[in-house]
Formats: C-alpha cells, sequence, structure tokens
C-alpha cells in the first residue's frame, strides 16, 4: 500500500509542478539589438547636505536618442569624487519616453558607473517592470560608447510578443 500511495504523491507533485509551470510560465522572449546615438545634457542641481569640496554632486540629465530607438530622456545623477586621480562613481536614474521596435511607451534606466584609479565599469539597465504603453514587459542592458566625443548606444533587449 506504501509504493501506491507514494505513486499517488508523486504523480499529484509531478501534476502540480507541470500547472505551476504553465502558471508561472514567462512570455516567449527573443533578444534584439537596437543601435544608434544621443547627445546629452547635463544641469548641476543642488544636493542636500553636500559640502563645498566634498566631492558629491546631483546633476539633472536629458537625452535625445535617435537610431533604432527614437527617444527622450529626463532623469538625475548622483556622482562621488576623490583625491585620487581617476577614483570616482555615480549611480543614475533615467525615465526613457520614445519608439522602440514600433512600439510607443516608456522605461526606466539605472546606472551604476565606477572608475577605480581609471579603470572603468559601467552597467546600465531596465529597471524592471518599468515599462509602459506598448514598452510594457521590457528587459535589457543599455551600454554606453563614447568615442571620439561622440556618444553612440548598443541596447540588447527584449519585448513580449505582441498580441
Amino acid at each position: 500500500m506504501k509504493t501506491s500511495s507514494m505513486l499517488v504523491r508523486g504523480a499529484v507533485s509531478v501534476l502540480f509542478f507541470l500547472l505551476a509551470g504553465a502558471v508561472f510560465a514567462e512570455e516567449a522572449r527573443v533578444s534584439k539589438v537596437a543601435k544608434g546615438e544621443f547627445t546629452v545634457a547635463i544641469e548641476p542641481l543642488e544636493l542636500e547636505g553636500a559640502g563645498a569640496n566634498d566631492g558629491r554632486g546631483r546633476m539633472g540629465i536629458g537625452k535625445q536618442i535617435t537610431g533604432d530607438l527614437v527617444a527622450t530622456t529626463r532623469g538625475q545623477m548622483l556622482t562621488a569624487m576623490t583625491d585620487v586621480q581617476g577614483s570616482a562613481a555615480y549611480v543614475a536614474i533615467e525615465e526613457v519616453t520614445g519608439v522602440l521596435d514600433g512600439r510607443q511607451g516608456s522605461f526606466v534606466l539605472h546606472h551604476r558607473g565606477v572608475m577605480d584609479r581609471g579603470a572603468q565599469s559601467l552597467a546600465v539597465a531596465v529597471v524592471p517592470d518599468s515599462g509602459a504603453g506598448g514598452l510594457a514587459g521590457i528587459a535589457g542592458d543599455f551600454r554606453i560608447i563614447v568615442e571620439g566625443g561622440k556618444h553612440s548606444y548598443e541596447f540588447v533587449y527584449s519585448l513580449p510578443d505582441k498580441d
């Protein structure tokens, strides 16, 4: 009797797993790459509690993005400079509004940039579940490229299939 009871519990467990998988299955996604250029405007803003020479700052940022993503952005950046040449950090939150892959909408990017004595590390990614309108469900990483004084990007992203 133990064997059939174990089989039933095992079958119920497998059935539950399959049903749960069906309920929580993610939508089909295919990664795409958007490329283009952008211009950026930075405006110094007051940082509450910052001393005149403590190396911290706050800035408003806005971009005009062209190429596969046509958009404008607005956001804010916090910075920290150190006394060591080439060592600093910034974080930023930036709302992107425009058209991507024929879809109109918006999403939010979060930035994390670090310079450690000149060695750079930069990560810019879509905030999970921040997509709205036609860009609801977007996910991805936004790579900023600066060469010859020009800014360009490669945005590896995915969107849920259109209904």
